[in-house]
């Protein structure tokens, strides 16, 4: 876990998708940034600053990839929510829910 999908893109100015895991909740959330700033963001989640994710912390970073600008990361989280994107999360981490 806290592994990215391109190791080599970390501490770039660049905007991220990313996606995080509750193992109380059992569930993933995904989200993204405008600058590579993952662990500004997880604190927020963590310290209930953001009410998607206020309930069932902590959350841990178990994927992101980084992106040229903030609307191809948006593209990809948008992606990442729907129904296709939502299948693509289980099946590559599906692994970290209890069943």
């Amino acid at each position: 876990m806290g592994e990215t999908l391109y190791p080599w893109l970390k501490n770039t100015n660049m905007s991220v998708t990313y996606i995080l895991f509750n193992k109380s909740k059992n569930r993933f959330y995904v989200g993204s940034s405008r600058k590579d700033e993952i662990t500004i963001r997880i604190k927020a989640h963590n310290f209930g600053k953001v009410r998607s994710t206020k309930t069932g912390r902590p959350w841990v970073e178990i994927a992101k990839e980084a992106f040229g600008s903030y609307t191809e990361a948006r593209k990809r989280e948008i992606f990442l929510k729907s129904g296709v994107g939502c299948n693509w999360v289980k099946k590559q981490f599906g692994f970290l829910k209890q069943s």
